[in-house]
């Protein structure tokens, strides 16, 4: 009896320290910055103001009834190719979207019609499991014009090292970490070679979010096991939950009607084409001569950061309102002579403009900026700013009003 009893107690004590395990986990779960601001910057945007229609506006929070294994059926029923196991953990990640971040979910199951067939074409081009789409639910919230606390933009929240790696272009006047179209392809190749590395999806995930040198030291800390719940406790805190919200943001965009969450309709969305420009045009110049709003210009062409297209430095696309792109071909040469001397005061002879020009440029540090943010800015790396400004390896940040010498890339501008 006695050995029978003391059986029982070690049984006791090992499920009480799994699930003492697991409560840490969970308090450990970190938010995804997109899910902490995703709702006020999306309410910021362009779209949201002009195109969308709240339908549920009550502010009814759903209790969810679903039971474990209702969450185990549904996520095994989904046709995917890289796992969805469910665990508490997962459960707390499908909670914060079903309970917590419902309005935020309503916003981007109705913007998902926008980003989502683009998106798959280029998985589907690249041979890569579709549903690599809910990643832009993590990193952006579908929001195209989205920067993060740390500088990564875009749609995958791409940061300027690695964009330019995957030969984004970004200089003082263009980031085409904003062009959804060119940073998905590259955010598809750089997926691809991820996996192409670690052969297992998860990992690949969790070297998406933190890095490689990440992932690998975490293995090599869990005795080289490679599965990503086997590695879990040794990966930064972020990327543990990077994969849990993975699966939960797949749950909720197939699931949602189960917890009574409402797509925001999309009221109208005007119809485009793309032009290719040989001339630098501004934003101004389109809208005055087009009577086009300025706004949809640049909601259209996020890329472009000061709202010039240098399309003299090479020939540079934009994104017009369909009904538009005939004006714009019959009276080219209107819009380009519009208010010049005004918007292009240092350029007497536009066509002047060379690429690859580089100039020296003072920056004042303005509050809270960090190198990081100002390297962004101006399209050049951190080492680059430290160098040029003798300062230490480490240095993230200098005291507001330091005078920082740059050398751009201004293109002429």
């Amino acid at each position: 009896m006695t050995r029978y009893f003391l059986l029982v107690i070690a049984l006791l004590s090992s499920i009480y320290i799994i699930a003492q395990d697991y409560e840490q986990q969970i308090e450990d779960i970190a938010e995804p910055e997109a899910m902490e601001r995703g709702l006020s910057d999306l309410m910021n945007t362009w779209y949201v103001k002009r195109y969308t229609e709240k339908i549920n506006d009550d502010g009814y929070k759903f209790a969810s009834m679903a039971s474990d294994s209702d969450y185990i059926r549904r996520l095994q029923a989904l046709p995917y190719v890289i796992p969805m196991p469910y665990n508490p953990i997962v459960r707390q990640c499908i909670d914060q979207y079903t309970e917590r971040r419902r309005n935020l979910v309503e916003y981007m199951l109705g913007f998902e019609s926008l980003y989502f067939p683009m998106i798959e074409e280029s998985l589907d081009k690249y041979g890569l499991p579709l549903e690599l789409k809910y990643l832009t639910i993590i990193e952006s919230a579908l929001n195209t014009t989205a920067f993060s606390r740390a500088g990564a933009a875009g749609l995958w929240q791409f940061m300027l090292s690695t964009a330019k790696l995957y030969d984004l272009e970004i200089n003082s006047l263009i980031d085409e970490r904003l062009n959804p179209e060119k940073e998905t392809d590259a955010a598809c190749r750089f997926l691809r070679d991820l996996y192409n590395i670690y052969h297992d999806w998860t990992l690949a995930l969790a070297a998406y979010n933190c890095g490689g040198g990440n992932v690998n030291k975490a293995i090599h800390r869990a005795g080289g096991k490679t599965d990503f719940w086997d590695i879990y406790q040794y990966l930064p805190r972020e990327t543990r939950s990077y994969v849990p919200y993975f699966i939960a943001a797949a749950y909720v965009m197939n699931y949602f009607a189960y917890h009574q969450l409402y797509p925001v309709k999309i009221t109208a969305i005007t119809a485009t084409d793309t032009l290719i420009l040989t001339s630098p045009v501004h934003f101004e110049q389109i809208a005055a001569v087009l009577n086009v709003d300025k706004e949809e210009i640049k909601a259209l062409n996020p890329q472009y950061k000061r709202e010039i297209i240098p399309g003299n430095y090479k020939p540079m696309p934009v994104k017009l309102p369909y009904n538009k792109i005939n004006k714009y071909i019959s009276q080219e040469q209107e819009i380009i002579a519009y208010n010049t001397e005004t918007l292009f005061p240092k350029q007497n002879n536009l066509t002047a403009y060379t690429a690859g020009k580089t100039t020296k440029i003072i920056h004042t540090v303005k509050k809270d900026e960090t190198l990081l943010k100002i390297g962004n800015k101006y399209g050049v790396t951190t080492a680059s700013i430290r160098k040029w400004n003798k300062l230490g390896r480490k240095t993230r940040q200098v005291a507001v009003g330091r005078k920082l010498m740059l050398y751009v890339d201004t293109g002429g501008f």
